[in-house]
């Protein structure tokens, strides 16, 4: 049985490898560099379509510092996000940056929210309301009764 042919090891090093070592700036498709800038951008900072870096800013964008249209990473700021600390139109995460702490997406953010509170005080004032008594912890805030119904 041949053997298969092993292609040649390029002398072009217009474009490193996975593996390869990044260049200062890189352009094009899926380019590495310590600043990368096209589709799929990967580098320290990274400009572009879905760019993935520590500092990202693109449509899709991935990285511990985020500036994206839609965007995951530790601090992010955009229209649709999920990160540590966020700032957008909506997004998930523990800290909503110039908001209250604690800040999640919520799908009904319109309504009202009737079963947990931020105090003890007033779930237990929601438990008599209910006709139960005590209330209980549940994250940060405190709900009606002692326990959560059955099902």
């Amino acid at each position: 049985m041949p053997y298969p042919v092993q292609p040649e090891p390029s002398s072009d090093s217009s474009q490193p490898a996975c593996g390869g070592k990044p260049k200062i700036l890189a352009i094009g498709i899926a380019p590495l560099g310590i600043i990368s800038i096209g589709i799929v951008p990967m580098g320290v900072i990274s400009i572009g379509v879905v760019p993935m870096g520590v500092l990202s800013f693109g449509a899709v964008a991935m990285g511990v510092i985020n500036a994206s249209v839609v965007g995951m990473g530790i601090l992010i700021a955009g229209v649709n996000v999920m990160g540590v600390w966020w700032v957008g139109m909506e997004g998930m995460g523990p800290y909503r940056l110039g908001s209250q702490g604690g800040q999640v997406h919520d799908h009904n953010a319109g309504h009202k929210n009737i079963y947990a509170y931020p105090s003890r005080e007033e779930a237990l004032r929601k438990a008599k309301e209910l006709g139960c008594d005590g209330a209980h912890p549940m994250g940060s805030l405190w709900m009606p009764c002692q326990q959560h119904p059955s099902p």
